[in-house]
């Protein structure tokens, strides 16, 4: 897969073009053409046909060599009666139980991680597409962002729809043949090999379907948005 990120292409472009951009209307101008040049694109680097690289046995990253990320102090276990709602811009907004979700279709992927500082880790990954889910909550076509959100000291990630709804992006309940474990996001965790670390949310509580971007946890302190890998 493409390791070509919306930083790489538009760096050197930016900055020899921000003279003719308008900060009072962004939408138009240079920053409106990059901005929609720039979701074409993503859209194409995701396209749903392309397939994932093949990883054999051996390159699984051996158990405990995976490190280990949360907002909080310690992993946080889930609350009591957890259930992840699901709700936004849906016709029928609705919880599943972790059992509700494992009755569901199950997808399993080998995936290898990539940490935006610089790390690598494979380990297979199984779930529910969120295709599946958005299907049973009538999830509004035009909403063209997904939001994700856990109980982790508050932390987000939103993402564009096109990532949330690939079939390598899952709801994922299990990590390597086994329950999810709660260093690694248990009870569900967002999982896609389009994404960066940091946009697989861990510990999820919420998925909203929104209009609009609602930044993230670390994307509201610059990070990227797309992240793509």
């Amino acid at each position: 897969m493409s390791r070509l990120t919306r930083r790489h292409l538009l760096g050197g472009a930016l900055a020899g073009a921000l003279v003719g951009c308008s900060s009072e209307r962004p939408r138009t101008g240079f920053l409106g053409t990059m901005e929609r040049w720039n979701r074409g694109f993503q859209r194409w680097m995701q396209s749903d046909g392309r397939e994932l690289p093949r990883f054999p046995d051996e390159a699984l990253t051996p158990a405990g060599q995976f490190p280990v990320y949360h907002a909080s102090p310690f992993p946080p276990p889930p609350p009591a009666g957890w259930a992840l709602a699901i709700g936004g811009r849906v016709a029928r907004p609705r919880t599943f139980s972790l059992e509700d979700l494992r009755r569901l279709p199950r997808t399993d992927l080998r995936i290898e991680h990539h940490c935006v500082e610089g790390w690598s880790a494979v380990a297979d990954w199984h779930g529910v597409r969120l295709t599946e889910i958005a299907a049973m909550v009538g999830a509004d076509p035009r909403a063209e962002f997904v939001e994700f959100r856990s109980f982790d000291a508050g932390y987000w990630s939103c993402w564009d729809r096109e990532s949330a709804m690939h079939r390598h992006s899952i709801l994922a309940y299990g990590m390597n043949g086994k329950d999810l474990p709660i260093t690694h996001g248990a009870p569900v965790r967002i999982y896609s090999a389009l994404k960066l670390g940091y946009k697989n949310v861990k510990y999820l509580t919420q998925v909203n379907f929104l209009d609009a971007n609602s930044g993230g946890y670390w994307e509201n302190t610059g990070y990227e948005f797309f992240a793509s890998v």
